[in-house]
């Protein structure tokens, strides 16, 4: 079997690999925005299926409206939580 030559090794340069990591931050608004939206929309559906029957804002909106809503809040507030840091 024949044999494979060497590669030449002398032109190897290592990558240069920064001392300190960067820092990644979120801004300041984020987390407060996150936790707002995740308790509003727990709210809001709470709200729905104890009294949206006699409240006239949920009255109007039906039933897919109000849970639509409700989970578009929280998956708001779910969708800003992956962005913290």
């Amino acid at each position: 079997m024949p044999v494979s030559r060497r590669r030449k090794t002398d032109n190897y340069q290592p990558v240069a690999i920064s001392q300190e990591p960067k820092k990644y931050e979120s801004p300041r608004w984020l987390a407060p925005l996150m936790v707002v939206c995740l308790i509003l929309g727990l709210l809001w559906v709470v709200v729905f299926y104890i009294a949206g029957s006699t409240l006239p804002v949920m009255k109007d909106l039906g039933n897919l409206g109000n849970i639509g809503i409700g989970f578009g809040l929280m998956a708001i507030g779910f969708f800003l939580s992956t962005k913290w840091h």
